[in-house]
């Protein structure tokens, strides 16, 4: 089955673009929110979960914008994930944009899977 590709935005108020990017990029960053440890070797991120671990290939970035990492297991040659940071001007507030793919039948608990993480995230960065 094809992957579909999805897109949702969080807002975060009062946050540091920078603490943002370093959440996003860094193993100390994702690890306090995405994954218990992350390792990077070269383009390749490892995330570990409990006894799971998966590797992800960092597969393009423009500092302080955007980053888009890529499961090395994956089927599909198309997905990724990916997040984008940018400002909001009207409000000053910073959104976060993930862009993942996910089979149909998975779509809502991946959606609900990504706002659990950006709950932790949140705390994390204290907001």
């Amino acid at each position: 089955m094809t992957k579909e590709k999805f897109h949702i935005e969080y807002i975060f108020d009062k946050v540091s673009q920078k603490s943002l990017w370093n959440h996003l990029t860094t193993p100390p960053g994702l690890s306090a929110w995405f994954a218990e440890e992350v390792m990077i070797n070269g383009n390749i991120y490892t995330f570990r979960w409990n006894r799971t671990t998966e590797e992800a290939e960092l597969v393009s970035m423009k500092p302080g914008i955007t980053v888009r990492y890529r499961w090395v297991e994956e089927d599909d040659a198309r997905a990724y994930f990916e997040f984008i940071i940018h400002p909001i001007e009207l409000t000053g507030a910073t959104a976060l944009e993930i862009t993942d793919f996910a089979e149909p039948d998975d779509k809502a608990d991946s959606i609900n899977l990504w706002d659990s993480q950006i709950e932790a995230l949140r705390r994390t960065l204290g907001i």
